[in-house]
């Protein structure tokens, strides 16, 4: 349990809070994020969570939490949860529907992709704040003679490849964005198909690597 230092007997103790009063991202009607944490709700402590919503293809970015551990539970429609283990250096893929959890370590590298649409998250993470360092921040940010030197890079292409970054992104691909992914054909993995009465749009739309039903992208995939 938390350690907590609230005045339960005072007049500003809060013990409930609307989350839709405390948008965190919002990038359209359909994809948005709502935040709850210690400044909102004062009797939280140690805990904070992220109300996460998406339609199918909609990715929240690659980035890392550095203060905490975050559970990603699924409310409805289906997700990935990809994650980069650095002590094996493997790519993790885990999918999620509707009950399921995938738990990111504190500062692990990770991004979660919206496979159906409606899809509902609930991240909640072991801090009275989370904190969320996104790559957009990083690939903007950094300077594009310093990726060339470092990877032995093009650097005229570097800039021009990170110049549409103008700004922190959160849910990608941005609303502007007029390039079309690269298609291709695959089948859902036994555990994220959808059956033919399904009302949302087909997994087997999202742009992905091929893979196989063992596979994604060459790295493994864990059936929960």
């Amino acid at each position: 349990m938390a350690v907590s230092y609230m005045d339960f007997t005072s007049p500003s103790v809060q013990f409930t809070y609307n989350l839709k009063n405390n948008p965190f991202y919002r990038k359209d009607a359909r994809n948005y994020i709502n935040l709850l944490s210690i400044n909102q709700l004062n009797t939280l402590g140690n805990v904070s969570m992220l109300d996460i919503f998406l339609s199918a293809g909609n990715v929240i970015e690659p980035h890392i939490h550095q203060n905490a551990t975050e559970l990603v539970y699924c409310v409805s429609g289906a997700a990935v949860v990809s994650i980069i283990n650095p002590f094996t250096k493997r790519l993790l893929n885990f999918p999620i529907q509707p009950g399921q959890v995938a738990n990111v370590p504190q500062g692990w590298w990770h991004y979660e992709i919206a496979t159906v649409d409606h899809t509902h998250l609930i991240a909640i993470f072991d801090a009275p704040v989370p904190q969320f360092i996104p790559a957009s921040d990083m690939l903007r940010l950094t300077p594009a003679n310093v990726f060339a030197h470092t990877y032995c890079l093009n650097e005229v292409k570097v800039k021009d490849t990170f110049a549409p970054i103008m700004n922190t992104v959160i849910i990608g691909p941005p609303t502007n964005c007029n390039t079309k992914p690269v298609q291709s054909t695959i089948t859902a993995p036994p555990s994220i198909q959808q059956s033919h009465h399904h009302k949302h749009r087909p997994y087997r739309d999202i742009p992905y690597p091929s893979i196989s039903d063992n596979e994604w992208g060459g790295v493994k995939y864990y059936k929960l």
